[in-house]
């Protein structure tokens, strides 16, 4: 009866206020009363945590809400403005400090209500429970920054009244919506969920950089798992042009993923794939990918193990496709036979501008097909076939090819075992040539020989458009370096680059001429008695300087007969006058201006001993010296 008349009173003064039920007269009720500034004050300090400033800051900064005289209740809550609680003539606030004090006082807790000895065998009808509707609605903070003590407000604030101005409550919208937005165009809630999805933890730098037109990934380490959350988040992305994920060892299922993602995305232009492991069965996925995207336009796929027998896709990709203008597969396994599958791809594809095949092993037949294939091509205008080992055969096919093709604009064979023959060849094609801008045997044992053939081939050229020739790591003479003067004063603006100047010939270590006398009467079989014999005329057993000369004369006239008839080659003395005069100075001992026959024995035995001497220092200084403990 008491609840019925209250409710008559409220509804005769026009508000909807409901009164809390009363179980009995002997339950003790809870009482909430106003409490005094002092108990407010102790209370809250009990409760809330105290930060450095002494007091927990947390309120929305001021100076980021215009003012507003208009107040606004609570979300939730039953009063209006202007309105009091019957009976009392003003409003009271309640604290959670204050709440909290009287919860073990009040008929909340069946455990306190009925004792530890009594029985909790009644219905739930017997304990009335209070009405929990028109509870106030708690406001979204989880976009707000924790770490900043001035990002938020509650209710444990001093406020004087419980209500919310028109910016907060404009600000608390703006909030909501973007923690319940229906649709998210970075991707960063598809890529949260796509981490819990697949069970990895999120990659802070993609989440900071997700929007940037140039998002780099590379050396990230994220395996198969980490790039299906990735690719998740870039299906609906459109702020990523440009996406670099070499060298995370993606795998066969990354590699997928990463072409389902493609399929979808129409934003990214350049994608750096290298590094990935993907192998023969990304291969099929990746040549669809690229046949049937429409805004990729350069790919790298370098580093992925690819062999021969994935060079069927490629071949697939590259004749098919009509955006793709950049296409780097260098770094893989492909031989031979993906050379010969490949050369008809080139030859068809009207879209690649540039091609990069270095580091593989194309060979024999493989680089005869893909020379051909450049041949027919009208469209491409740089290729990169370095370190691939050519030979004679490349270069054959690669001289017909510059002869045929008047589009492309630069060639790279560096190391391809082009040697001096096979520049000579490559040589032929341009000095026909009137489109190649830049060619480069660097690395290549063609020697100066072969540079001098292309610069040869290059002023046969007088339409040439060469501007910069490489030959790295190559030494050239001084015959190239004058010719290559004529090539600059016919084209201007070239430029070249070589390993350097060949350095100068050692001139020949100087042979005594006692070694050259020796030899003589050694290769002739004559004893030394025999020999002085010849120079002397007279048989006194000595001669004169003159007559050492004439005997010298008449052996080298001797030994021109003998070698021109080819009866005795390579013998005899080969002496010019100022070896002579050493050897004269050598043998007369005394100095009287005559060689006797002893003399001679003593100058050419002691010559011997002093070549022996030396012979045995090199043999001691070049012997291991023994171990010593």
């Amino acid at each position: 009866m008491e609840q019925e008349s209250s409710e008559k009173e409220n509804t005769n003064t026009g508000k909807a206020v409901k009164r809390w039920p009363i179980e009995s007269q002997e339950e003790p009720i809870s009482v909430i009363r106003e409490e005094t500034e002092e108990e407010l004050k102790a209370a809250t300090d009990q409760v809330r945590p105290v930060t450095s400033k002494g007091r927990l800051q947390t309120h929305f900064p001021q100076q980021s809400r215009p003012s507003s005289s208009k107040k606004y209740p609570r979300p939730g809550s039953t009063r209006s403005t202007g309105s009091s609680r019957p009976g009392t003539g003003s409003r009271k606030t309640v604290s959670r400090a204050s709440s909290r004090k009287s919860r073990p006082e009040s008929s909340g807790s069946r455990l306190e209500r009925f004792g530890p000895g009594s029985d909790h065998s009644e219905s739930d009808d017997e304990i009335p429970h209070k009405p929990r509707e028109h509870l106030p609605e708690i406001a979204d903070f989880t976009t707000v920054d924790i770490n900043d003590e001035k990002a938020f407000d509650t209710d444990l604030e001093d406020k004087d009244e419980e209500e919310y101005t028109l910016t907060d409550l404009l600000f608390l919208y703006r909030c909501h919506m973007e923690t319940t937005t229906a649709y998210d165009p970075t991707g960063r809630t598809a890529y949260i969920e796509g981490c819990k999805k697949v069970g990895v933890v999120p990659a802070s730098y993609f989440l900071r950089h997700m929007n940037d037109p140039h998002l780099s990934m590379k050396h990230h380490g994220l395996g198969s798992q980490g790039m299906r959350a990735i690719a998740m988040s870039l299906v609906s992305n459109t702020s990523v042009l440009t996406l670099d994920l070499s060298d995370n060892w993606l795998g066969h299922p990354g590699g997928h993923a990463v072409c389902e993602m493609l399929r979808d995305n129409c934003f990214i232009t350049h994608l750096d794939l290298s590094d990935n492991k993907f192998g023969l069965q990304t291969a099929e996925s990746l040549s669809q990918t690229l046949q049937q995207n429409s805004t990729l336009t350069h790919v790298t796929l370098s580093g992925n193990d690819f062999d021969d027998k994935a060079a069927v896709h490629f071949s697939d990709a590259i004749m098919n496709t009509t955006k793709l203008e950049y296409l780097n597969l260098s770094h893989n396994l492909f031989g031979e036979n993906a050379g010969i599958i490949l050369g008809p791809a080139i030859a068809d594809n009207s879209s690649l501008k540039e091609l990069d095949l270095s580091w593989n092993s194309i060979r024999r037949k493989g680089a005869v097909a893909i020379a051909q294939g450049i041949k027919n091509n009208v469209y491409m205008k740089k290729i990169n076939l370095a370190w691939n080992g050519f030979g004679l055969e490349g270069s054959i096919a690669f001289g017909d090819a510059l002869k045929g093709n008047q589009v492309l604009e630069e060639l790279d064979l560096t190391n391809n075992r082009i040697t001096s023959e096979g520049a000579v060849l490559i040589g032929k094609g341009v000095s026909v040539n009137e489109t190649l801008t830049t060619i480069r045997l660097g690395r290549n044992p063609m020697q100066t020989a072969g540079c001098y053939g292309i610069c040869a081939a290059i002023l046969r050229n007088p339409n040439c458009a060469l501007k910069e020739l490489d030959f790295k790591d190559i030494l050239v003479n001084k015959d190239f370096d004058d010719i290559f003067k004529q090539v600059q004063e016919q084209v201007p603006d070239i430029k070249m680059r070589h390993g350097g100047m060949e350095p100068p010939k050692k001139p020949r270590a100087r042979i005594h001429p006692m070694v050259k006398l020796t030899n003589y009467i050694e290769k002739n079989n004559l004893r030394l008695v025999d020999f002085f014999n010849k120079f002397d005329k007279d048989g006194s057993m000595s001669v004169t300087y003159e007559e050492f000369q004439q005997g010298i004369e008449c052996a080298k006239t001797a030994l021109q007969k003998l070698v021109k008839s080819e009866a005795l080659k390579d013998t005899g003395i080969k002496l010019t006058q100022e070896e002579v005069q050493i050897l004269l100075s050598e043998l007369d001992s005394d100095g009287d201006g005559e060689i006797n026959f002893s003399e001679m024995v003593s100058g050419h035995t002691g010559f011997q001993e002093s070549q022996q001497e030396n012979i045995n220092v090199i043999l001691t200084a070049t012997q291991p010296r023994p171990v010593t403990t």
